[in-house]
């Protein structure tokens, strides 16, 4: 199970707003794990306006 913590971690550092695919990229890029980047492949496919809209869409 990923927690919030993991999923900020991941996007540290990321310029908002952002897209799904933008997001899911730079938590590629910047060592997100199997479980963050399968929780960020899942949401949905918007723009984010910062880090709590990204927690939301994980955690809802």
């Amino acid at each position: 199970m990923v927690s919030p913590i993991d999923i900020q971690k991941a996007l540290g550092g990321i310029d908002y707003p952002a897209t799904k695919e933008q997001i899911v990229k730079h938590a590629e890029d910047h060592g997100g794990g199997k479980d963050v980047l399968d929780a960020l492949k899942k949401i949905e496919d918007r723009e984010y306006e910062g880090p709590s809209g990204v927690s939301a869409a994980v955690f809802d």
